[in-house]
């Protein structure tokens, strides 16, 4: 059965180059585009089949289902085993036809959001929703080797750029879509909904992917591109597990791993949290909420494409002078958004400046800082091993934050009162830590 999986994940043999140059640019431009088409709008969809559990969080609080903890420990599981499988996948992404391997990962990510609206019973849900978060892991690096295959080193930021923008295009359907269906429908909805999505992309995925350039036939995108830039031999390694393992022995992707926890515990926060927050503290419908959060995920359609290239244009691809502006844009979006007058106004003007910054930092501390400063025929094992610490920081972030929250709440009949000064400092908090950890990767450059 072992061998058979790996069989049927398994990149193709190399083929000889016999096209002419005519048929070989044209079959580029072709699959190039839908390729980009299909990890930046599947990947979106994918990922309202991570972001449900925020959307129904009050309404399962209200109806006695789960506690703030318990929705905690159950948002914590996605996070860990993503963290897990984001490692794992990313090494074996390097080795798999990512027109597979993204299609199953998705219908079975769609299969565990069905379970999730048949079931109340709370170690049930955190197993289904860990299972979850380990087939959603594959998306991140599968994207990263697709795109690493298809465009080349200096075209990087921008591509990467384009293909962040998923995140928020699946944020907004999420807080907007999903929100609408649940407030109509209620939570179990929450759940199907993002389940019919994951099956479309999974679809999608198999119709538009295609395994690397060489195993139809085509060179290397860097050699079409002729764009040699930071591709050089590395003749004291082998094999390509050896390569991947060489990461580990570049001191600024552990800072980058700690930077990226910690941003990571900010990006979830809002993700998971923000709608209750809202309907709570800011006294705003769900579908209110939803849309007060969706505008942060269309600035930062903007963050992610200005983030690529402002860096790649104005700092000559190098990300430090980037993270830095992009990480006081997004916390002075916090604080106007959590400590700003409570009008729409000011709510909409942090989340603006939120979601621009913010997006920018994913982009970069969450994969394409790793990617400049690795070898490039390791991508996914990159993204792995910044993947397992953002992640771990996610899961942290969801049990603090749902314990920090219980304990501020307090119930008098049918009422309950939310006190999230502590857990905002928290958020807050980790932000400029972040921050501070990035800026000290100043001189890094990319790998030559």
């Amino acid at each position: 059965m072992a061998n058979a999986l790996t069989r049927f994940f398994a990149t193709g043999a190399d083929l000889p180059v016999t096209a002419d140059q005519a048929t070989i640019d044209r079959l580029f431009r072709r699959h190039r585009f839908r390729v980009m088409l299909a990890i930046t709008l599947g990947y979106g969809v994918i990922y309202t089949c991570r972001l449900a559990l925020g959307v129904v969080k009050k309404p399962l609080i209200d109806e006695g289902i789960f506690t703030p903890v318990e929705l905690g420990m159950i948002g914590s599981a996605l996070y860990y085993a993503y963290a897990v499988g984001k490692l794992t996948n990313g090494f074996l992404a390097d080795h798999a036809n990512m027109r597979r391997f993204l299609a199953f990962a998705f219908l079975m990510t769609a299969l565990c959001n069905l379970a999730m609206g048949l079931t109340t019973a709370v170690w049930t849900a955190v197993i289904i929703w860990g299972l979850n978060g380990w087939f959603q892991s594959f998306g991140a690096p599968g994207g990263v080797v697709a795109m690493t295959a298809w465009f080349s080193n200096r075209e990087r930021g921008r591509a990467y750029g384009i293909w962040s923008t998923a995140h928020s295009l699946g944020e907004g359907l999420t807080f907007i879509g999903v929100g609408s269906v649940v407030a109509w429908l209620g939570w179990r909805w929450g759940f199907f909904v993002p389940a019919l999505f994951g099956v479309f992309a999974a679809v999608g995925m198999y119709w538009l992917v295609r395994d690397r350039p060489r195993t139809m036939g085509l060179p290397t995108v860097n050699e079409w591109k002729q764009d040699f830039y930071a591709e050089k031999a590395r003749p004291d390694i082998k094999s390509v597990l050896g390569l991947q393992l060489s990461i580990l022995r570049i001191p600024a992707i552990w800072v980058l791993c700690l930077s990226a926890a910690t941003i990571y515990v900010t990006r979830y926060a809002i993700n998971s949290w923000g709608i209750l927050y809202l309907q709570e503290d800011r006294g705003l419908s769900l579908p209110m909420a939803g849309t007060v959060l969706m505008i942060s995920t269309m600035a930062g359609v903007a963050g992610a494409i200005a983030y690529g290239f402002i860096s790649d244009k104005f700092f000559d691809a190098r990300r430090p002078p980037a993270n830095l502006l992009f990480a006081i844009l997004e916390i002075g979006g916090l604080l106007l958004f959590f400590y700003g007058p409570n009008t729409m106004p000011v709510l909409i003007a942090g989340m603006v400046l939120f979601g621009l910054g913010l997006t920018g930092l994913v982009t970069s501390l969450g994969g394409l800082f790793a990617v400049d400063i690795a070898p490039k025929r390791v991508a996914g094992a990159a993204m792995g091993v910044i993947g397992i610490f953002s992640y771990i920081g996610a899961g942290i972030q969801e049990y603090v934050s749902g314990k920090l929250i219980q304990e501020g709440m307090t119930v008098a009949g049918d009422v309950r009162s939310y006190d999230f000064g502590p857990v905002i400092w928290f958020w807050i908090g980790a932000s400029v830590l972040s921050m501070l950890l990035a800026a000290t990767l100043w001189r890094t450059k990319l790998r030559d």
